[in-house]
């Protein structure tokens, strides 16, 4: 994933707009100019060969530089739902001091849901607002816009989805860097490491791993799900689960 942005100089309250490209220029256009957008996000197709909304790409930027609207390009997949959460939230920890709105109309089903989820997930600074625009008219694809104009534009509400705590997402990262795959044992020394854990007793191996189960394990394997603990012989594996997978795919 890479971004081409044009040159402008970081100011403070920008209105920043994010938009997947699917076959829509009007849901993209008309509301940036409506709510005087200063940049737009374009969410863009990282296989060209393999996406038909190309053509509309260089037409929704050529109107919105004649706007005087900055456009940046962000290259993801768009049929994969957590690439696209990833693209989203970088974005939005990119534009942290701007006011960021969420555009869920412009792309597919999926970006929608992408776009909404993250929104939900990194919203700390309150700063992001998703929208949906109603079209005035609706067309059928036929390789041209399936909508023209645009009747509404509605705010959607940002209800949180509370993400694990940075120390998880830490265990997660070495864990996921590891091949998905670690003894305890192991886990407890990185754990230590990176001061995710600190032991400060007289039997450390003890509470090494008291601390390690109670502060990074159980959370991980009760709360979410994102790893299970075997034992093979005397060793415990903790070993990453699909969901775990899927976390660390735009957690980290």
């Amino acid at each position: 994933m890479h971004t081409i942005d044009t040159i402008m100089p970081e100011i403070e309250n920008l209105r920043v707009h994010i938009a997947p490209v699917g076959y829509e220029i009007d849901r993209i256009v008309l509301p940036a100019k409506q709510m005087r957008a200063d940049k737009v996000c374009l969410l863009v197709h990282d296989n060209p060969s393999e996406d038909k909304a190309v053509s509309f790409y260089d037409n929704i930027s050529k109107k919105l530089k004649k706007l005087n609207i900055d456009v940046a390009k962000e290259y993801h997949n768009r049929s994969d739902l957590f690439n696209i959460i990833k693209s989203v939230k970088e974005i939005i920890e990119n534009q942290k001091r701007n006011i960021i709105y969420v555009n869920l109309a412009s792309g597919s089903k999926i970006q929608a849901i992408a776009c909404m989820m993250a929104c939900m997930m990194f919203n700390d600074s309150k700063n992001v607002h998703p929208f949906y625009v109603e079209a005035k008219d609706y067309l059928g694809f036929s390789g041209k816009p399936i909508s023209t104009g645009i009747k509404e534009i509605q705010d959607v509400p940002t209800y949180e989805i509370k993400r694990p705590e940075q120390k998880h997402i830490d265990a997660l990262r070495i864990l996921h860097e590891k091949g998905g795959k670690m003894s305890k044992k192991d886990m407890a020394k990185y754990a230590i490491d990176e001061k995710l854990i600190i032991v400060n007793a007289e039997n450390e191996s003890q509470a090494t791993f008291a601390s390690l189960d109670k502060n990074i394990i159980s959370s991980l394997e009760n709360q979410w799900k994102f790893v299970k603990v075997e034992k093979i012989g005397r060793t415990r594996w903790i070993n990453i689960t699909q969901d775990g997978k899927n976390a660390a795919e735009f957690l980290i």
